[in-house]
């Protein structure tokens, strides 16, 4: 009986995060689609050659956290430099780069982890950065999807506690040895 109930939990507990997974999953790609929008309106406006196709794979790479967004600087870097732009087109896409990374870090991430995964501002910023600097590059990774799952089962734990607890079974209380002296059982003769 008791396996049945660890066994529940189990299902419950996969059920939430892969609905978490799939949320963070979600949020990812919308964050991804606006990366790619800045990117190529960005490109654009600086007149880089193949905007459209450095766009792409700009959004493409952004699901390699902050890895991501530099090498997709490296394609852009190259067109603009044999395009003939010179330092000043080279220090225009750098100022670009680093404006992009700071909204999507501090504005759009968080606020799409917010309303699309539930996930609190203050958590999608600071612990990223708390886990980059224990576990690096893994820490960095991992840290959105497992703030997703966390605050999920978080939440679906709280709901929980909102419902009655379960019923239980209790056996009958288990009467004393000793006998009650009442009244003797009356005899009727007749």
């Amino acid at each position: 009986m008791a396996t049945y109930g660890i066994q529940s939990d189990m299902r419950t507990h996969l059920r939430v995060s892969s609905r978490a997974l799939r949320r963070w999953f979600l949020a990812q790609c919308f964050d991804s689609l606006c990366v790619g929008l800045l990117w190529l309106a960005g490109l654009m406006l600086l007149g880089v050659p193949w905007a459209p196709m450095w766009a792409l794979l700009a959004a493409l790479l952004h699901f390699i956290p902050h890895f991501g967004s530099l090498i997709a600087l490296v394609g852009p870097l190259c067109a603009t430099v044999f395009d003939g732009n010179g330092w000043q087109g080279v220090l225009s896409l750098v100022l670009l780069y680093i404006i992009i990374v700071l909204v999507d870090s501090f504005f759009l991430q968080p606020r799409i982890l917010r309303r699309v995964a539930r996930v609190p501002l203050w958590a999608s910023i600071l612990l990223p950065l708390v886990l980059g600097y224990f576990l690096s590059f893994w820490g960095v990774l991992l840290a959105a999807p497992l703030l997703a799952v966390f605050f999920a089962l978080r939440d679906h734990r709280r709901e929980g506690r909102e419902l009655p607890p379960p019923v239980e079974i209790i056996p009958p209380a288990i009467s004393s040895p000793r006998r009650h002296h009442a009244s003797p059982p009356t005899v009727i003769e007749g």
